[in-house]
C-alpha cells in the first residue's frame, strides 16, 4: 500500500488500510490506552484511523447513532480516531451475567446467553453453541470481514487484543488476539505493564508460548507505566532483543490520572475514588460526597465520572451502609442483574439505609437497573428469571423484563436544561401514579429520581442544575463551577494519551509496521506452545 504519513483517506480510493495489533501480556497491561493512543496520534497527523477490538468482554458499553451495542472502550478510541463509533469496530461484545454465562452482542445486537464453556467450545460443550455461531471459524470470519471494511474506509485499523495472546487453553478458538493477526495478516505490538513487575519475562514467555506461526506476527514490545530513569532499564531492553529478535519500540512513563473508560465491571476496585487525580477545590464553599453503591454486576458506572469531574464533588464506591452516612447523594447505578443487586442490597443492608435517606428527604439516584430497583415490583423472566420480585419501593414503577432489548440515543429536557443519553436495558418501566415530575422518561418523588438514561449527566448544564438541586436538598453550600465541561475535559485526557505515544514511543518504527505489515525474518523463540497447535 502507499505510506499513511499525511495521507488524507482511502475511501472510495479502492486502496487497503494499514493495521496494527495492540496485545497485552496480560489483562490491564495498557493495551486499551495504548490502541486509544495511537489513534489519537494518528489522527492528530492527519491520518483516517479507526479503532477495532474484535471480541470484547465488558459491561461498560454504549449505543451508536444506528443503535447497535458496542464496548465503551471501543466508542472511546472511537473519539480519540475522531470517527464515529460504529458496530464494525465491535462486533462481538460478551455481557458477562455471572461467572460462569454472558450474554452475546453481535454485530451490535444481542443474539443470546451462553455459558463460557459453551460459547468457547471447551469439553462437554453442548451443542447449541456451535448451532448459534455455525462454528467458530464462520464467526471469525465476521470478525475480519468488519475489520477488512474498516481498512477499505480508512487509512489505517488499529486493533486491540484480549487478556494475553499466550492463553494456550483458549488458542484454538481465538478470534481476537493471534488468531485475528493471522486471519488478517497483522504485526503485533505486545504491551507490558512494568508496574507489576516481570515485565521481562512476561515479554519472553509471552513469545515462547506461542506457535512458531503466531510468532512470526509478533513484531515489537512496548513498556507501560514506567518509573523512575530510562537508562537504567536499557541493559534489559537490549538483553530481550538478543533474546526474541525483537525491539521494544517504546516505554511510556507511569502517568495519574489516565485511562479511558473501564472494561471489566465484575473487577470493580472499591478503592473510594473515580479517577486517581486530586479533587479539585470547591468552586463554592462547600464539597458535595456522592456514594455509589457497588452492586454485583455493575454496569456504566462511567455514568459518575461527570460527577468526578466538576471541582468539589468527592465520588466514592461504597458497599456497607455506614458509609452512606456522610453521603449527601446516594447513586444506584446500572447492572447486569436488577435482581441479584436487589438481594445484594438487602442482605448488606444498604437497602434500609436507602430507604431512611428518602424518608428523610435526602438525595438518591437510580440509573438504569438502579432505576428499576427503586420501583414498586420486577417481572424478570428474562434476566434472572426470578419471577414477580419486590423493588425498594421508593418510585411509582413498575417494571417487566422484555425479551428485545431497548438500545437508544435519546435527546430531552430536564431541569430546564437539554440532556443526551443513551439506553441499553430489557426492563420495560411503567409509570404509575404518584409520581411528582418526570425525569428523562423516569420520575422524581421527594429527593428520589429516577432513569433509564445512562449518560445524562455528561450534559453540563443539566449536570449543573441536577447538582444544585442536590446541594440544596442536601444543605450544602456547595455551587457546581460554571466553566466545567466534560467533553472538553475528556478531549484533554485523550490528547494526553496521543502525547504519550507521540513523546515516548519510536513512532517511525509503529509507522512502518502500521504500513509494510509483519517484518520478515522474525526468529522462533523456543520451546512454543506444547503439541505445536496452531
Amino acid at each position: 500500500m502507499n505510506g499513511i504519513r499525511g495521507k488524507g483517506g482511502t475511501e472510495g480510493s479502492g486502496a487497503r488500510g494499514g493495521g496494527l495489533l495492540v496485545a497485552g501480556t496480560t489483562s490491564d497491561a495498557g493495551k486499551s490506552v495504548v490502541t486509544a493512543g495511537i489513534c489519537r496520534w494518528l489522527a492528530r497527523k492527519g491520518v483516517s484511523v479507526a479503532p477495532f477490538k474484535a471480541q470484547n468482554m465488558s459491561l461498560n458499553s454504549f449505543v451508536t447513532r444506528e443503535g447497535a451495542e458496542i464496548g465503551r472502550a471501543q466508542a472511546m478510541q472511537a473519539a480519540a480516531a475522531r470517527v464515529e463509533p460504529s458496530a464494525l469496530m465491535n462486533p462481538v461484545l460478551l455481557k458477562p451475567g455471572g461467572d460462569r454465562s454472558s450474554q452475546v452482542v453481535l454485530l451490535g445486537k444481542p443474539v443470546g446467553e451462553l455459558s463460557a464453556r459453551d460459547y468457547f467450545g471447551g469439553p462437554g460443550a453442548p451443542s447449541p453453541g456451535e448451532r448459534l455461531y455455525a462454528g467458530r471459524e464462520a464467526l471469525l470470519g465476521t470478525v475480519t470481514e468488519c475489520l477488512e471494511e474498516l481498512r477499505r474506509t480508512h487509512d489505517a485499523v488499529i486493533c486491540e487484543g484480549a487478556g494475553s495472546p499466550a492463553e494456550i487453553n483458549l488458542r484454538r478458538t481465538d478470534i481476537v488476539n493471534m488468531g485475528l493477526a493471522r486471519a488478517a495478516g497483522l504485526p503485533v505490538v505486545v504491551v507490558g505493564d512494568i508496574d507489576r513487575g516481570g515485565v521481562f519475562a512476561s515479554f519472553f514467555g509471552t513469545t515462547a508460548l506461542l506457535s512458531a506461526a503466531d510468532q512470526r506476527h509478533v513484531a515489537a514490545y512496548l513498556v507501560n507505566k514506567f518509573r523512575g530513569d530510562v537508562s537504567l532499564l536499557e541493559p534489559g531492553l537490549e538483553m530481550l532483543r538478543d533474546l526474541t529478535g525483537r525491539p521494544t519500540v517504546g516505554v511510556l512513563p507511569f502517568a495519574h490520572g489516565l485511562g479511558i473508560d473501564e472494561e471489566d465491571g465484575l473487577r470493580v476496585s472499591l478503592r473510594g475514588a473515580v479517577r486517581e487525580s486530586v479533587v479539585a477545590p470547591p468552586y463554592g464553599a462547600d464539597v458535595l460526597r456522592i456514594a455509589v453503591a457497588a452492586v454485583p454486576l455493575m454496569s456504566n458506572f462511567t455514568d459518575v465520572d461527570a460527577l468526578a469531574a466538576e471541582p468539589g464533588v468527592i465520588v466514592r464506591f461504597v458497599d456497607r451502609p455506614e458509609e452512606l452516612a456522610d453521603a449527601d447523594l446516594v447513586v444506584l447505578p446500572g447492572t447486569r442483574g436488577t435482581v441479584r443487586a436487589l438481594e445484594w442490597l438487602r442482605e448488606r443492608g444498604l437497602a434500609d439505609a436507602i430507604a431512611r435517606r428518602a424518608a428523610e428527604g435526602r438525595p438518591v439516584l437510580g440509573v438504569c437497573g438502579g432505576f428499576q430497583a427503586l420501583g414498586e415490583r420486577i417481572e424478570d423472566e428474562v434476566e434472572s428469571k426470578a419471577g414477580t420480585v419486590a423493588g425498594l419501593g421508593l418510585l411509582p414503577v413498575r417494571v417487566r423484563f422484555a425479551a428485545e432489548k431497548t438500545l437508544a440515543r435519546p435527546v430531552g429536557e430536564a431541569l430546564g436544561e437539554r440532556v443526551e443519553g443513551y439506553e441499553i436495558h430489557h426492563g420495560v418501566a411503567e409509570l404509575l401514579d404518584g409520581a411528582e415530575e418526570p425525569f428523562l422518561d423516569g420520575c422524581r418523588v421527594g429527593s428520589v429520581w429516577g432513569t433509564h438514561w445512562h449518560g445524562s449527566l455528561e450534559s453540563d448544564g443539566f449536570r449543573r442544575a441536577f447538582l444544585r438541586r442536590v446541594a440544596a436538598a442536601a444543605g450544602r453550600a456547595f455551587v457546581p463551577a460554571p466553566d466545567t465541561r466534560f467533553g472538553e475535559l475528556r478531549e484533554e485526557q485523550l490528547d494526553r494519551l496521543g502525547d504519550l505515544i507521540e513523546e515516548h514511543a519510536d513512532t517511525d518504527a509503529l509507522l512502518r509496521l502500521i504500513e509494510e505489515g509483519v517484518p520478515e525474518g522474525l526468529p522462533f523463540v523456543p520451546p512454543g506452545v506444547p503439541g505445536g497447535t496452531p
